[in-house]
């Protein structure tokens, strides 16, 4: 019997369909925590509607998720999926020397760096261990490894390694506030948990910007991704279009190709950002082409993408393209919420820091999120070593 109807499948199947906000939140859940799972669109194979009737009794209700181990389950919460997965989401402890939000490079280095030094050291991740650095496909300029290395790889090992020296890491777990309650910070959690800490390290990162654009929010998740290594196998031998001009939308592009027939980039400056050896790797590529000049202004369809429209910049000139997917590259758009309203930003939104700490007496920042970082995986490792010197002179001062 094929995986599409077994209760005891090799891999985690997702039975959904483009439409269902249930099914698209659950499907992300799995691509923020980079867990490898089968989607089925059950409006597109009569016999996978069936099976899931089957499974409930009847009733046709998704998204309907088949585990290895047999367990299937339901319209679960985030909350249901972390447990099935294992994952930590309640600390054991209320109070902590630090509190690290932030699983990338920069958090987890300044992390372990502390819990070195005997401070007892929480971090929060509301997606998977590692960043954005965790869904890089291949990191090929982090010193050390010559030959390179996966994101998935390179996010395993920090994490083991924090894990090794005494740091408590949370997953899917999202922060919703740090507040200051005489000397100690107080940051709470979406599941009504509060931790406190006499120090705080924002290291957020930056989150993929948006196009803005009419269409864009209702194909999010159906047709319309951020993220290549999380996205790319749904496009098996059909066509799809990254937008960008820098060294993600190049490289995220090449990565495509070993899913799609055709990958296409557009470009809406007049010429593309990305390195040389980049742009020299997609030229050689027979079934890649790069269109610079062209503005995308809408995306059409609604329950699925259609077409797109694309204005020629030089020109005026409108035009509908027909592809099966798209990848948004544009750049970033720090992860600042949390303090945006209580340290002082720049006119971007990253932190303003003065060695290291925000104007936010005991919350430091570091990595993607600080203003004036440099956005490269090695850069925000050396930024979390120096948050961790910083914080540990700062608890010092406060007798800590």
């Amino acid at each position: 019997m094929s995986d599409l109807y077994n209760l005891k499948p090799s891999e985690i199947m997702v039975y959904s369909t483009v439409w269902c906000p249930d099914c698209k939140r659950a499907k992300q859940f799995f691509g923020e925590q980079r867990v490898a799972y089968t989607n089925v669109d059950i409006e597109q194979d009569k016999k996978a509607m069936a099976f899931v009737e089957k499974v409930n009794n009847g009733m046709r209700i998704i998204p309907t998720i088949i585990f290895p181990d047999g367990e299937v389950s339901v319209e679960p919460s985030n909350a249901q999926l972390a447990e099935k997965l294992g994952l930590t989401t309640k600390a054991q402890y209320k109070y902590y020397d630090v509190i690290v939000i932030g699983s990338g490079p920069a958090g987890l280095t300044a992390a372990l760096y502390l819990a070195r030094e005997g401070k007892k050291t929480l971090v929060i991740e509301k997606s998977g261990v590692g960043g954005q650095a965790g869904i890089t496909q291949v990191i090929e300029n982090f010193p050390g490894f010559d030959e390179g290395i996966s994101g998935a790889d390179f996010a395993e090992r920090l994490g083991r390694q924090a894990r090794k020296f005494g740091v408590e890491i949370l997953q899917a777990q999202e922060v919703k506030n740090i507040s200051r309650e005489g000397q100690y910070l107080c940051v709470e959690t979406s599941d009504g948990e509060s931790y406190g800490g006499n120090a705080v390290l924002l290291a957020t990162g930056a989150s993929y910007r948006r196009l803005d654009i009419p269409g864009e929010e209702d194909l999010i998740g159906t047709n319309i991704h951020f993220c290549a290594t999380c996205d790319g196998a749904f496009y098996k031998n059909k066509k799809v279009l990254v937008i960008g001009s820098g060294n993600s939308a190049f490289e995220e592009g090449l990565f495509l190709t070993n899913f799609a027939k055709q990958v296409d980039i557009v470009a809406h400056s007049p010429e593309v950002r990305a390195s040389q050896i980049l742009r020299e790797k997609v030229a050689f590529m027979e079934n890649m082409n790069v269109t610079v000049n062209h503005a995308v202004k809408e995306f059409r369809g609604k329950k699925k993408l259609e077409s797109i429209i694309v204005e020629d910049r030089s020109t005026g000139e409108t035009k509908e393209w027909l592809y099966d997917g798209v990848f948004v590259f544009i750049g970033l758009t720090p992860n600042s919420a949390l303090i945006n309203d209580k340290a002082s930003l720049d006119k971007k939104g990253f932190v303003e820091t003065r060695n290291m700490q925000s104007t936010m007496e005991g919350v430091f920042a570091a990595g993607d999120v600080r203003a004036d970082s440099t956005k490269q995986a090695a850069s925000a490792a050396g930024e979390g070593a120096s948050a961790a010197i910083a914080i540990r002179e700062y608890l010092k001062e406060m007798g800590g």
